[in-house]
């Protein structure tokens, strides 16, 4: 792998993602509304992938270029697009509000912002990334790791996909209004989503396993799923959904909170037992 072109990306793809999250910013503050950010999260991994696609001709593997930066697109838009249509019309997202709230005195608003959301995530697209980028300057055609990555890549955009479907559909229903989602994917796991895009760049890592350079990056899958499982993901929703849904409580102590697992049975009072 060419060193001095990789550095080269590197800057590069920094800056595109610097740019994706600007223009996001720059409509936040125009709209009043920073919950766009999360469309911006899907593209500006998909400006990377790009990025290093152009930058890295010549380089690297043609055909290990195009499948990774084809598995980022795919990922990214279908997130970005999903992520805008349950948005549209929509107020703040409850979690900026509340960061923004909590801003120290005399600090504009929009700069707090700036800095805890959108250069934060940035930062972390860069740092994720860094498996498609690597991807892009491997010498030699991808082999049997990377195919199997393609396959996790798939059931995580499965459950990702049919996931907020599912949540959407029960959501449409006004007779589901106030409910808990526990049926389809979610019967097994509170965030079939978040498990899906575990799974996404775990099968992402898997396209650069076969050599040492790609096992310098495994930073980046243990990373994001640190993120979704026990980060800003799992934790924050499950609390914003507890505080919310009458049920959950009981769905949660029955059902996974991350890998999709049968749901657990209720135990049945001993009887006899102490206080019973």
């Amino acid at each position: 792998m060419n060193g001095a072109a990789f550095a080269v990306n590197l800057a590069a793809s920094l800056g595109a993602a610097l740019v994706v999250l600007l223009v996001a910013f720059a409509v936040g503050v125009r709209t009043g509304r920073h919950r766009g950010v999360d469309v911006a999260w899907g593209l500006a991994f998909g400006a990377v992938a790009l990025t290093g696609y152009g930058l890295s001709a010549g380089h690297g593997d043609p055909g290990r270029r195009l499948l990774a930066t084809a598995l980022v697109l795919i990922w990214g838009l279908r997130l970005s697009a999903h992520i805008w249509w349950r948005a549209r019309g929509a107020g703040e997202d409850p979690r900026y509000q509340r960061m923004l709230d909590r801003a120290p005195a005399g600090r504009r608003r929009d700069l707090h912002a700036l800095r805890m959301v959108y250069l934060l995530q940035a930062g972390l697209v860069w740092v994720i990334s860094a498996p498609v980028q690597v991807a892009q300057y491997l010498p030699g055609p991808p082999g049997a790791a990377a195919w199997a990555g393609c396959g996790l890549w798939a059931v995580g955009l499965l459950f990702e996909a049919v996931g907020d479907r599912q949540l959407a559909r029960f959501k449409a229903d006004p007779a589901n209004r106030g409910l808990v989602m526990d049926r389809g994917l979610w019967r097994y796991t509170r965030h079939p989503n978040y498990f899906g895009d575990a799974c996404v760049w775990w099968g992402l890592f898997l396209l650069v396993a076969d050599s040492a350079a790609g096992w310098a990056v495994v930073f980046s899958p243990l990373l994001m799923t640190w993120l979704l499982a026990f980060g800003s993901g799992r934790p924050l929703l499950d609390r914003h959904l507890a505080e919310r849904k009458p049920g959950w409580a009981e769905y949660a102590a029955r059902t996974s909170g991350f890998l999709p697992l049968p749901p657990r049975r209720r135990r049945a009072p001993e009887e006899g037992g102490p206080g019973r």
